[in-house]
């Protein structure tokens, strides 16, 4: 990044660049014309390389992808960004057509980390040898070493990027002749002990429990479903069983008040020190604070005249439904016969052996009523009910962004990406609290300010298919069928399961007060076995999904 200056002063200061220079380009156009039908000569700009930038197929989200190439674009590279949901053979055209020095591939969700494997693949079929960038939130140095370094040998230059502000020194690096070639044998060495480490682990699964003993240790055994014992969450007061609600055009004057501002800064890579690091005492950190009030203050006037204007549009679908467990798996019914199951969420359970004696190895399925328990048991028992939710305020994002970078104003396309995400989650949480108090009813005298509510407070939790409590994107399907998304707000899922708009957010709603949040952890093939076997899919397809938690490697044990 340029040296002295804070990213939102890179990206402002590109933004007057782009403008003065479509301001001059037509007189510079007639000026070149001229001289050309005189015979003089002309030169051509002289960049200081050619990098191109895309997100990968399957994926939306691009907010990283568009700092990166901002922040090259003001260190005189010329970059040509694809944009998102990229096929690699998009990529490799234009790599062809255009004599790219640089290639950079992004990705939010975890199958992203998938196609980034097979987009470097293809790179080495095609007989592509320069250097390639990985970067993206859930990717990392590991998996890049790991997983797609080994697969891109032509070139030898892989590297993972972990934030906009390293873009410049790695690309440099790379394409500096005088230094290239002792920049990757770092790269090299770091990343072959990295695969090292990795692989020995790998061969050692000593600290893992097999799956029927993690079974007689779950979680529902520390449980007291009975009503009379331990009130849980009961049957929903405002909401009908079964019924999906729609929110249409929900106000985002309700939503603001819960927003986490913590990740704008961290967008602007503008986070303070301890103890000034978080929201709001980050304006009085002694580097960054000035900066962080400035990018506050924009994100403010911002967010004003998208509520005035009623730029962005939030919407969201909810249900909840009776359910029991069967162990893992998580059964939905239509109505309180609980006869036939309507839709299955299935789970995956903790191995990873436990510090302490006693302790539980968890499932989602832990904090709903089982199906069977034994008879001496199930005197007062109390059923159990499971919400779902899918909300999002990204609807007129992209039409907001494409408005801004028309104008040249590249913080501004930024900022409406930052703050539609910040939307979306503070919408999960608004929603998360009325369901609660509501529509759910199980906490209605709750009284919780926002710092109470990020950190959880509350009775019940709310994961999402993808995270730690359960790593497959797979779960998203079953939500949006039961719940019919797509065709009751328009959110739909792309082919690698990233919510469209990007600015979304889903999960499911458990209210007992026992339930909490945990990781699953790595999982052994014997456990992917049982789950392929429960979902119906393939040993293959199962590990691809949950490449990222497998404590095997599918490759030597198939």
């Amino acid at each position: 990044m340029t040296t002295g200056m804070f990213l939102p002063q890179v990206i402002k200061s590109a933004r007057v660049m782009k403008k003065a220079v479509a301001y001059l380009l037509p007189f510079m156009e007639k000026e070149k014309a001229a001289a050309k039908a005189s015979g003089e000569e002309t030169s051509e700009q002289s960049y200081a390389g050619t990098v191109l930038l895309a997100t990968v197929k399957g994926d939306v989200h691009d907010i990283g992808k568009n700092i990166v190439g901002v922040v090259l674009g003001c260190n005189n590279y010329r970059v040509i960004d694809l944009g998102v949901m990229t096929p690699p053979e998009k990529i490799i055209q234009a790599i062809k057509e255009n004599q790219i020095d640089v290639v950079g591939l992004s990705g939010l969700i975890t199958p992203s980390l998938n196609e980034m494997v097979f987009v470097a693949k293809e790179l080495q079929k095609a007989g592509i040898s320069i250097p390639l960038l990985i970067g993206g939130a859930t990717t990392s140095k590991l998996h890049t070493a790991v997983k797609i370094s080994p697969f891109y040998k032509n070139g030898a230059k892989t590297v993972h990027v972990l934030d906009a502000s390293k873009s410049v020194v790695v690309v440099s690096s790379l394409l500096d002749p005088s230094n290239s070639q002792d920049f990757m044998d770092d790269i090299k060495e770091e990343y072959d002990d990295l695969r090292t480490e990795y692989l020995d682990k790998m061969k050692s699964t000593k600290n893992l429990r097999p799956l029927e003993e993690a079974r007689s240790k779950s979680g529902v055994l520390s449980i007291d479903f009975k009503a009379a014992d331990l009130p849980r969450n009961g049957a929903p007061k405002g909401v009908k069983l079964g019924e999906v609600v729609v929110l249409e055009d929900y106000d985002l004057n309700d939503i603001v008040p819960k927003i986490d501002w913590n990740p704008l800064f961290a967008v602007w890579n503008v986070r303070g020190k301890y103890p000034t690091r978080n929201y709001p005492r980050v304006f009085e950190d002694p580097t960054v604070g000035v900066q962080a009030k400035k990018v506050f203050e924009d994100a403010q006037q911002l967010l004003a005249q998208i509520i005035k204007d009623k730029l962005l549009k939030a919407k969201a679908v909810f249900g909840i439904w009776p359910a029991n467990s069967d162990k893992e798996d998580i059964l939905v019914y239509s109505d309180e016969s609980r006869t036939t199951p309507i839709a299955t969420f299935y789970g995956l359970r903790q191995q990873e052996e436990k510090p302490n004696e006693g302790e539980r190895f968890y499932s989602l399925g832990d904090f709903i009523t089982p199906k069977t328990v034994p008879a001496e048991q199930s005197r007062g028992l109390e059923e159990s009910y499971l919400g779902l939710f899918v909300v999002s305020s990204g609807f007129g994002a992209e039409e907001l962004i494409m408005k801004f970078k028309n104008q040249h104003d590249d913080y501004s396309a930024i900022m409406v990406q930052a703050l539609a995400d910040r939307l979306a989650e503070a919408f999960a949480e608004k929603l998360h609290e009325d369901i609660r108090r509501k529509y759910w009813g199980y906490s209605q005298e709750e009284n919780l300010n926002v710092e109470d509510l990020l950190k959880v407070k509350y009775q019940g939790i709310r994961p999402a298919p993808g995270y730690p409590s359960q790593p497959d994107h797979l779960e998203k399907v079953t939500m949006w069928n039961l719940m019919k998304v797509k065709e009751r707000i328009g959110c739909d899922l792309t082919d690698s399961l990233a919510m469209s708009p990007a600015a979304s957010v889903s999960g499911l709603y458990f209210g007992g007060k026992d339930s909490k949040y945990f990781a699953v952890g790595k999982v052994t093939k014997e456990q992917v076995k049982d789950y392929a076997g429960r979902r119906g899919l393939e040993m293959s397809v199962v590990e691809e999904n949950l490449g990222q938690i497998l404590a095997y490697d599918p490759a030597e044990s198939s």
